[in-house]
């Protein structure tokens, strides 16, 4: 299996930095300074244990890659990207090789089965940021991160098999899971305060909004006949092969969206984060304000080019008891 990581960003920098260290073929698709950094110097995984260089070969654009029919092509940018990635692959000629959508959200599945027949979910559980145009930095050990992976929308394959014996190779715990939507929509909720980080700060206390924001989640799940699976303090894989650690001269920065918001990328996912949880509320009426809200804020503070921590969480409060919502903090 040769493994193409369309979007070597934080995640899909790990991923390919990792494997191609464990031996594995891995081709990279980037843009800017990015792939110039790959391309001349290939890139640097640093990790709580220890720094590796990795060399892979690293592309502008699916167009210039020869696909095989054994090759195993890795979604990894943000879901606001994804379609303009998948019409990418379709006119690089792409028919048959499975695509696996190692993203947040629960959107990006959907999208890919429009136009292939063969798409996967993958959960990740991975902190990690982009340490320099040349780096990435993954804070977890002993393994880098945690993947549930399976067909979408529900069952398993034998690609599924192999990618995860792959990323095992490569230090990333890999599960096959048949309900692995069930994992994606678990982990939805843990995503749902990316937000909140983005806008409060790292050391800001917003557990009683991360509260709200997860309640109203389920409610909407809920209604719309959704399952989920507790994939955060209580899935026990996490205490044993997922503990975030620092690694030194290096600042962790925080989730995605904080990331993006500190780059200026001129986009964040909070669409299909908390977005989903809006649309759900809309399709089943269910209400929804605070979800909604913070899609809102985001939409401002990208229009704004507001940095990380630019909101206060008192602001907040007030912005959301004005429209009735009721806050507590416990």
């Amino acid at each position: 299996m040769r493994i193409i990581v369309y979007g070597v960003g934080a995640i899909g920098g790990t991923v390919a930095a990792a494997l191609s260290v464990s031996g594995h073929e891995v081709i990279g698709i980037a843009r800017g300074a990015r792939l110039e950094a790959i391309q001349a110097d290939g890139l640097l995984l640093r990790s709580p244990e220890k720094s590796v260089s990795a060399k892979f070969r690293c592309v502008s654009d699916p167009s210039e890659i020869a696909f095989r029919p054994d090759d195993a092509i890795l979604l990894t940018m943000k879901t606001q990207d994804t379609l303009a990635a998948l019409e990418r692959l379709r006119a690089a000629g792409i028919v048959e090789q499975p695509i696996f959508c190692v993203q947040n959200g629960v959107t990006n599945e959907r999208l890919a089965l429009r136009r292939f027949k063969e798409v996967h979910g993958v959960t990740v559980m991975m902190p990690a940021t982009i340490s320099a145009p040349g780096e990435v930095s993954a804070f977890a050990a002993p393994r880098h991160g945690i993947f549930d992976i399976g067909l979408f929308p529900g069952g398993s394959n034998g690609h599924d098999e192999s990618l995860a014996q792959c990323l095992e190779a490569a230090n990333i715990a890999a599960f096959v899971q048949p309900d692995v939507m069930k994992s994606k929509y678990g982990k939805l909720l843990l995503n749902l305060s990316n937000i909140l980080q983005a806008s409060f700060g790292l050391d800001a206390d917003y557990k009683h909004l991360e509260a709200l924001l997860q309640a109203e989640a389920e409610a909407a799940y809920t209604a719309a006949g959704i399952a989920w699976l507790d994939v955060g303090t209580a899935d026990a894989r996490r205490d044993q092969m997922m503990r975030s650690r620092p690694i030194p001269g290096v600042e962790r920065s925080g989730g995605s969206t904080t990331q993006s918001l500190e780059r200026g990328a001129g986009s964040i996912e909070t669409d299909y984060l908390n977005g989903e949880i809006v649309l759900l509320g809309r399709l089943h009426d269910i209400p929804v304000p605070a979800n909604t809200y913070f899609v809102e804020l985001g939409a401002r503070m990208v229009r704004e080019k507001l940095k990380p921590g630019a909101i206060s969480v008192a602001q907040a409060e007030a912005e959301l008891a004005s429209k009735g919502v009721a806050i507590s903090r416990g």
